[in-house]
């Protein structure tokens, strides 16, 4: 696709490493910039990592506002999933193996979603926030004694792993594992990830094995029912329809990836916004299940744990008086949008009693919201409760953060407290 795009301002090279390997202030600087100047505009191929052929790289526009964000997410008819949600290209072979609905549109979205759905039965739901709020006071109970360390290995990871694994029935064995390759999906783009390897062979390998994971248990689940979500998903129906072994597999794929990475970066994102901030940590502290339900909110909003989602053009469209051909590729920055003046007062103060909170950290609503918004409030609600009960004193030092454009992710962050028996 030609390219005719406007002059840029240099520190504007979304698409690069470079730019996202920048400190978050800097960044933030560009898309405060880019907001009140060029809340449209567009830009050469994202930096190639997986050695795609140049005709497959597409150039793309760039949506940095809160109200274009949403206009776009509840517009599939005209902005459309199917041809990939990711901001760098992807083969459409690991599109399809990896991001089961996420990358599809009406009808057979409204199939697979509903599918899944059914499975998230009543007592399913139950079951699930019941283990949440146990294994939230295990977690923190067993890091007590440590008085600190890796926050994201001791606490952060910790709840999304055992949540995920308990819901789908891992066993205990590949917990680790599954959450190994679950996180090379979204960290292939930084160098620690992959070393000397080719990053499309990483990703591959890890989806594969996730994957076959994936379709191993739901064989088993058909010869052996048991009480958690894979059961759930072998045996769901709408209208007649079940989901095939590979659906469950790219379902159980996106899970791995938007369960556990989602709430850890969360987590860790918002305990060193509460460090920074001890007048809002105190004011939590002092009453944590009144203040919680806002506070969640505040914390996704300030982590923005998913930078962007891609859409396509499927018609000629006009967006700030520029047309965009049908085919053309779009990408929506959420972490922009959850940092739009006009949308937010003062959206740089973090501030745990905001209301209302109406931000796109599970996306900006139309058919893709997040299926597991509810799941991760409420392991955020439980993991803050455990942590204000145990170790109020505990206190983030500075994040090391994962180079990508997709996942505002934390590598490491170091975290001291008190020990308690």
């Amino acid at each position: 696709m030609a390219v005719s795009e406007r002059a840029h301002s240099p520190d504007a090279d979304l698409g690069s490493l470079e730019f996202w390997g920048r400190p978050a202030e800097e960044r933030d600087r560009c898309f405060a910039r880019m907001r009140r100047e060029e809340p449209l505009s567009r830009h050469q191929p994202p930096e190639d990592i997986l050695g795609l052929p140049e005709q497959e790289r597409l150039s793309y526009w760039a949506v940095v506002r809160y109200d274009d964000v949403r206009r776009i997410s509840r517009d599939p008819a005209t902005f459309c999933s199917a041809q990939g949600v990711q901001f760098g290209d992807v083969p459409q072979e690991l599109l399809e193996a990896s991001q089961s609905f996420l990358a599809m549109d009406a009808p057979r979205h409204t199939k697979l979603r509903g599918l899944v759905s059914a499975a998230f039965t009543p007592r399913q739901v139950a079951r699930i926030e019941e283990g949440i709020a146990r294994n939230a006071r295990q977690i923190v109970e067993a890091a007590a004694p440590t008085g600190g360390g890796d926050f994201v290995e001791l606490i952060a990871k910790r709840l999304p792993l055992v949540t995920i694994s308990d819901m789908i029935g891992v066993p205990d064995a590949d917990r680790e594992q599954v959450v190994a390759d679950a996180d090379l999906l979204v960290s292939v783009a930084d160098p620690e990830a992959f070393g000397e390897r080719p990053p499309l062979e990483v990703l591959g390998e890890a989806m594969w094995k996730l994957t076959e994971f994936a379709k191993d248990l739901a064989a088993q689940r058909e010869r052996h029912p048991g009480d958690d979500l894979m059961t759930a998903l072998v045996q769901a129906q709408v209208d007649g329809d079940r989901l095939t072994h590979a659906e469950i597999g790219a379902f159980f794929v996106l899970l791995s990836v938007a369960g556990n990475d989602t709430t850890r970066h969360t987590t860790s994102h918002a305990l060193r916004a509460l460090t920074l901030n001890p007048q809002q940590r105190a004011l939590l502290w002092e009453d944590p299940a009144a203040r919680l339900p806002l506070a969640v909110e505040e914390f996704v909003r300030w982590a923005s744990p998913v930078l962007t989602f891609r859409r396509t053009t499927t018609r000629a469209v006009e967006l700030h008086g520029q047309r965009l051909e049908r085919g053309e590729k779009v990408v929506l920055f959420y972490h922009s949008a959850n940092r739009d003046e006009t949308a937010f007062e003062d959206p740089w103060r973090f501030d745990i009693t905001r209301d209302p909170n109406r931000h796109a950290g599970f996306g900006g609503g139309g058919p893709h919201y997040c299926l597991g918004a509810s799941l991760a409030r409420t392991q955020l609600r439980s993991i803050f409760a455990e942590i204000a009960r145990v170790m109020p004193d505990i206190e983030a030092g500075e994040p090391e953060l994962l180079r990508s454009s997709f996942i505002h992710g934390v590598k490491r962050m170091p975290c001291a407290f008190a020990p308690r028996a």
